[in-house]
């Protein structure tokens, strides 16, 4: 009657693969790959930026297009997240996958 009591509802600040995918093949987005130089080196959604959370500033981020943050599982990409948004920044999502799910669902990478 009330639906599953454990289901959650969609966070919209997270992206999911599709949507990603989709946003990367045309250009839409901007992503930032919050993981360490290191980690980014060892394969990065192609077109990506680095800027790791160790040094991360929601004032690096572009301003003219959408940005997704990502890392390896999403936790540092959602860390980063709550710093854009305490920053002021409602407009940055996060794909909560991080680059392990996008790897899993077979999504490109540049090494």
């Amino acid at each position: 009657m009330f639906g599953n009591p454990f289901s959650r509802a969609p966070d919209p600040s997270e992206v999911d693969y599709e949507a990603l995918a989709e946003a990367v093949r045309g250009g839409a987005t901007a992503v930032v790959d919050v993981r360490e130089p290191h980690e980014f080196a060892a394969g990065h959604i192609p077109g990506s930026t680095n800027l790791p959370l160790s040094r991360f500033d929601a004032r690096s981020l572009p301003n003219d297009q959408p940005v997704v943050l990502i890392c390896q599982a999403g936790g540092r990409s959602r860390k980063a997240l709550d710093q854009t948004h305490a920053a002021g920044r409602n407009d940055v999502r996060h794909y909560a996958g991080g680059m392990s799910q996008w790897r899993a669902n077979g999504g490109p990478v540049k090494v």
